[in-house]
């Protein structure tokens, strides 16, 4: 395992890092967005800039508008960008996970309508996966769709999506056939996020964000030709769209707290036994936090390593999603306990208590997002460590024997 950049590498890395510095120059220092608006006119000012310097879509292929470059490239460009003070986040759903799988998937007339609209940032993608019941089990979706002559009627409820009330478009898996098994009985779409019948409803979430959404579809209609493969094979298209998905939230959310966060709110906390960084039970949560940073560290450069040697991670984006999440729940919870009643107290803007606030309230919802805990260490267990897998008994049963519909 190499942990430096080749020549090349270093040679790219020097070239982003300065134009980064310069164009990022503009959102240096300014307050959060008052507004939604302000919000996504912030995002897409960034797109575009990347878009017209030809750092938009750098691993995708140029017949779809990409810069045909290597993962490598990619990783080094967002390790750069995330150093800095370019607003990010609104696109890493639609250009990370849906519209790969539109041109891995998806009919051509499709691909030259939204891919390039898509890079350069003027259309907001989400994906609609998951449903009140059907969560780790994708394959239990209920959400159906019925041929109606050259279109589809769909008809249903998804959960927890991701700025669908910031969209334009979403793929959306269906139930095409419910007398087939589970797995098999799916087709995927493109739909209108403006559509008649499209509801997106945020939820308030405890941290005082609402970027999270349940969204009612009633008889939406959409055409054959934003269908994103054959009929029967949302299961295919939804598993490019989750292997995306996987490599996104494995990795330890941007400015999030460490175990140098800990360490420095205990120098300052005095407690009945002394300042509370001489405690021994607080010097070994420390320890055990850097040792999970490490951990997962060095998991994640194992990846880079077999990527920069033209190699295929295995299951390493698991392990640290299963690690980070646990590690940042258990860390941000000891640090506001040892802060007492502070920890409850708002904390000053960008101060490393309102950090550790923010991280104890969106880490439970990260051992969620993207393959809860349970799923992800089966996957560990099956795929890495050759263990048997869980019993299915309904996979080859038709999903209406299993679900009345």
């Amino acid at each position: 395992m190499d942990f430096n950049d080749t020549p090349q590498e270093a040679e790219y890395r020097a070239k982003v890092r300065a134009w980064i510095a310069e164009a990022a120059k503009e959102y240096e220092g300014l307050p959060e967005p008052k507004s939604q608006d302000e919000f996504v006119a912030r995002q897409k000012s960034w797109q575009k800039k990347k878009y017209e310097a030809g750092y938009a879509g750098l691993t995708w292929p140029k017949a779809f508008g990409g810069q045909g470059l290597g993962p490598m490239n990619a990783i080094i460009f967002g390790q750069e960008e995330a150093k800095s003070a370019a607003p990010t986040g609104l696109y890493s759903i639609g250009l990370g996970m849906c519209i790969p799988t539109v041109f891995t998937h998806g009919p051509k007339e499709a691909i030259e309508r939204f891919v390039p609209k898509a890079l350069e940032g003027s259309e907001i993608w989400c994906q609609l996966f998951s449903e009140p019941i059907a969560g780790s089990d994708l394959a239990g979706i209920r959400t159906k769709a019925v041929r109606d002559g050259d279109d589809w009627i769909i008809t249903g409820q998804k959960v927890w999506t991701t700025f669908a009330h910031l969209s334009d478009y979403g793929i959306i898996v269906t139930r095409t056939d419910p007398s087939a098994p589970k797995h098999k009985g799916l087709t995927m779409f493109i739909v209108d996020m403006h559509a008649p019948g499209v509801d997106a409803r945020p939820l308030k979430q405890m941290s005082g964000g609402a970027d999270f959404n349940e969204v009612f579809f009633d008889s939406v209609r959409v055409p054959d030709a934003w269908r994103i493969g054959a009929v029967g094979d949302g299961w295919k298209a939804g598993l490019t769209t989750l292997m995306n998905e996987r490599l996104a939230v494995g990795g330890k959310p941007r400015n999030s707290p460490g175990w140098r966060t800990l360490m420095e709110l205990a120098k300052g906390i005095d407690t009945e036994q002394g300042p509370a960084i001489e405690r021994m039970d607080v010097r070994a949560r420390i320890a055990d936090t850097y040792i999970s940073d490490e951990g997962v560290k060095l998991t994640q450069m194992r990846a880079l390593s077999a990527l920069s040697q033209g190699k295929t991670p295995g299951a390493e984006q698991s392990i640290s999603k299963v690690v980070v999440a646990k590690t940042m729940q258990d860390m941000a919870a000891f640090a506001l306990d040892l802060s007492e009643s502070a920890g409850f107290a708002a904390g000053e803007k960008d101060s490393d208590l309102q950090r550790l606030q923010g991280a104890y309230m969106w880490s439970a919802g990260l051992r969620i997002a993207g393959g809860t805990d349970e799923i992800l260490r089966n996957i560990i267990a099956e795929r890495v460590l050759g263990l048997p897998g869980d019993l299915r008994p309904d996979k080859d049963t038709p999903f209406n024997e299993i679900v009345p519909l």
